[in-house]
């Protein structure tokens, strides 16, 4: 299925991809793009707390 959003390439160690990968099918991702960008989104929501916490 084509899309038009833009993209990109990472390049994962072994440990990295494992853990990624026991992510996805732990939570029941339908492909380990979609678990990718579930967490990036996950770590920049943790930045945007972290940021928030220190601004105090």
């Amino acid at each position: 299925m084509p899309t038009e959003k833009p993209r990109y390439t990472v390049i994962v160690d072994e440990e990295l991809l494992r853990q990624i990968d026991d992510f996805r099918f732990e939570n029941r991702y339908p492909s380990r793009s979609a678990a990718t960008l579930d967490l990036i989104r996950l770590g920049f929501e943790a930045l945007e707390k972290k940021k928030g916490n220190t601004s105090d």
